[in-house]
């Protein structure tokens, strides 16, 4: 494999589009340096793929279950208390992917916002990490977590797409920034300001697979690719991507409360 070690921190091996080649797909991903992911779940179906998925790679997948915010009118009643079962049975678990989404058209802002506090309490109670999804909602963000985070056990934003001014208000409530494939892209230039200002030790790379492919990618995006991700945050950043590789690797295994040795 060489030197290049790669953690993915977030994706999503049990959607559909890619699950039903899921073992030539972590195959691809072991040859290009990934040594770990994190794997999210977003509704309460997908949980139990998630878990099945762990517990099958157990050496390289870290599970999240969480309820994304473009789900959370499909939840059932016992919703909160299955959350906490797949929490309980699994210690390395995260919990995301939540959050906030307020630029879907006739969403429930009110109701997002209580099943991302339910949720964020949850991790606190049983001190995991998170994983955030937030879109046009940083406001609402940044007020839930000055009231309802307090120390963090560790909380990262995927898929960072927010401002470079941003990053220094989210900075100071514990929040890290993961950057995926869409700033591959040179259009880009609102993603790469904004990962230039992010501390190196606050820096987390992923994929989102099946989603948000490199640019030109034709085909659904997988975690092979993260190594694209590193070689652009590598040229932005000034450092070789083996380093790019070993930061955020570390940076996310101190997240996440792993171990740096994912044998």
């Amino acid at each position: 494999m060489g030197s290049l070690q790669l953690f993915d921190s977030h994706c999503h091996l049990q959607d559909s589009k890619i699950s039903g080649n899921l073992e030539m797909i972590l195959v691809r991903a072991r040859d290009a340096g990934v040594i770990r992911l994190l794997c999210c779940g977003s509704t309460e179906e997908d949980w139990y793929a998630v878990s099945e998925i762990y517990y099958k790679h157990k050496d390289m997948v870290v599970p999240a279950f969480g309820i994304h915010p473009w789900y959370v009118g499909e939840r059932s009643k016992r919703w909160i208390e299955n959350l906490e079962t797949f929490l309980k049975e699994i210690p390395e678990a995260a919990v995301g992917e939540i959050g906030l989404d307020f630029s879907i058209s006739n969403c429930d802002k009110a109701e997002q916002q209580i099943v991302f506090i339910e949720q964020l309490r949850l991790a606190q109670q049983y001190k995991r990490a998170i994983s955030v999804h937030c879109r046009k909602a940083w406001s609402e963000l940044v007020a839930i977590a000055k009231k309802e985070i307090g120390v963090l056990n560790g909380a990262v934003i995927h898929c960072y797409s927010g401002s470079a001014e941003m990053i220094e208000i989210l900075l100071k409530t514990g929040f890290s920034f993961s950057f995926s494939a869409s700033i591959t892209n040179p259009n880009n230039k609102r993603g790469r300001t904004s990962l230039e200002k992010v501390p190196l030790d606050h820096l987390l790379i992923e994929t989102d697979s099946p989603d948000i492919a490199p640019f030109g990618w034709t085909g659904f995006n997988e975690p092979a690719n993260l190594v694209q991700v590193a070689r652009q945050v590598a040229e932005i950043r000034g450092l070789s991507l083996e380093k790019v590789g070993e930061i955020t690797a570390q940076n996310a295994n101190k997240l996440f409360n792993l171990k740096s040795d994912s044998s």
